[in-house]
């Protein structure tokens, strides 16, 4: 693994429907179970024999042609927690059984530590709350709801100057003002970085004013402008599709494409493209059935992309078997875990074991 590799983290918030995302077009059962909301064979973008992709992920499918997208079929973790909350946070904390305390990431980055302090922009979320997967022992992750707001903050040497002296005096080490003030002042050092290096930083592809098209944008200019940046975290919501899913699912998918696509494209422009991976989850997937509000309620196992020049596409696991649910939702084959083992050990130079608390079997998704 090289040391300058960069992950990017997406997340769609709210429990992507990963059936009509990646469609069993093939599977009567599918069509029995979604009556309204089905994607009709003859618009999948079709995969294969089997499965194909929602008509609105052409950007995806252009990446999935060159051979840059993984897609992870029934990825999930035993016993599957249906809250949103509850179930984002085992995902964040790779931690099912509440074992483990902060973020993987953090924790990776926590690890990393232990061969000498972390650059302030190694890693950054974009973001007004910062994620769990962000949050470490030792390592503080800034984050931003925007690069517009690092530049408003520290655009202006007063102001940068004024935060700074709101720190006051060094608390005592380890306390928990000390924490406090290492994280403003990791966060005021990563905005003094960001504003210098991304002034002159202009994406040269399109991308949507929507929050998938304004973040991969962003995501760009971090990485074409801050070399030192290894780890991006972005999240968008919408997918929590109870009532009158199609439609709004349709638009979701359509600029989360879109904007993959133009991002890849800039990292071929830029010559990053073998450098960089999207990693793309939801907190769960929906039941298998549509509902009496044509959308679905929350269910448990979906599919998981892994894109990027360096990853080995293809289809990842079996296809969703709707003959044997377990009551109502798709069974996991998946564990998510083995999908962060293969980041972190395949692509982050990291130790999974160590991060994960557990060995898990990293899949195969890297060359």
């Amino acid at each position: 693994v090289s040391s300058d590799t960069i992950l990017v983290v997406c997340q769609l918030s709210g429990g992507n429907d990963g059936l009509n995302t990646v469609v069993p077009y093939a599977d009567k059962g599918y069509y029995t179970l979604r009556p309204t909301i089905g994607i009709p064979e003859d618009k999948v973008l079709k995969i294969n024999e089997a499965i194909g992709f929602h008509p609105a992920l052409k950007g995806l499918a252009e990446q999935y042609q060159k051979g840059r997208v993984a897609v992870v079929q029934n990825v999930g973790y035993p016993q599957p927690n249906r809250s949103h909350f509850k179930s984002m946070d085992i995902w964040q904390s790779a931690s099912p059984d509440s074992k483990l305390k902060y973020g993987w990431l953090g924790r990776h980055f926590d690890q990393q530590m232990a061969h000498g302090q972390l650059n302030p922009v190694v890693a950054l979320g974009l973001s007004t709350e910062k994620p769990l997967a962000l949050h470490g022992h030792d390592a503080s992750i800034p984050c931003f709801a925007s690069l517009s707001d690092v530049q408003q903050m520290v655009g202006d040497p007063d102001t940068e100057k004024m935060l700074r002296q709101i720190q006051g005096d060094d608390a005592m080490m380890g306390s928990s003002t000390a924490v406090v003030q290492q994280a403003s002042k990791t966060a005021l050092d990563a905005m003094s970085i960001l504003n210098k290096q991304l002034a002159n930083v202009k994406p040269a592809q399109e991308y949507g004013k929507d929050a998938f098209g304004q973040g991969f944008k962003q995501i760009s200019q971090l990485i074409m402008g801050s070399p030192a940046t290894r780890v991006v975290y972005f999240s968008a919501g919408g997918f929590d599709t109870h009532a009158r899913q199609a439609a709004t699912h349709e638009k979701l998918l359509g600029t989360f494409g879109d904007a993959v696509n133009a991002f890849m494209k800039e990292m071929d422009a830029a010559g990053k493209a073998d450098k960089v991976v999207v990693l793309v989850f939801s907190e769960f997937g929906r039941r298998s059935a549509e509902n009496a509000s044509m959308g679905t309620d929350h269910g448990a196992a979906a599919p998981v992309f892994v894109i990027g020049k360096s990853v080995k596409g293809g289809v990842y696991g079996p296809n969703p078997d709707l003959s044997n649910l377990n009551d109502g939702d798709l069974r996991f084959k998946i564990d998510f875990r083995e999908v962060y083992a293969a980041t972190l050990d395949h692509w982050m130079g990291g130790d999974s074991e160590i991060v994960l608390g557990q060995k898990f079997t990293p899949l195969g998704v890297f060359g």
